[in-house]
């Protein structure tokens, strides 16, 4: 199996992070990791092809914003939160909220 590869906190960048949250089915995941639940990866996009998905997991383990681990066959990803605070305070918030806030209204809400 493929080791999978984390950049340490001190090698952060914020472009890579941006880059990683512009995407809206990377946002999706991270908004759904907020809460601080550790989730596999088919319970967070069945809805998206398994190359596809692998690409997206890729592009945010990479730009720092998801840790993912291995348990048996199971992929488990959490967000990094306390390392994205620690080197861009207040950056995943404001996206969190800017994300919350551009939903479409829900019918009768």
């Amino acid at each position: 199996m493929t080791a999978l590869v984390h950049p340490a906190r001190g090698d952060l960048r914020l472009p890579d992070v941006l880059e990683a949250l512009a995407h809206p089915v990377r946002l999706r995941i991270v908004r759904r990791l907020a809460d601080g639940e550790e989730l596999t990866c088919g319970t967070t996009l069945p809805d998206v092809g398994k190359s596809t998905a692998s690409h997206h997991w890729r592009v945010l383990r990479e730009g720092g914003v998801l840790f993912q681990r291995r348990e048996g066959r199971t992929v488990l990803m959490s967000l990094r939160r306390a390392d994205l605070d620690a080197r861009f305070p207040g950056l995943l918030d404001a996206v969190l909220n800017a994300a919350a806030s551009a939903e479409p209204a829900t019918p009768g809400g």
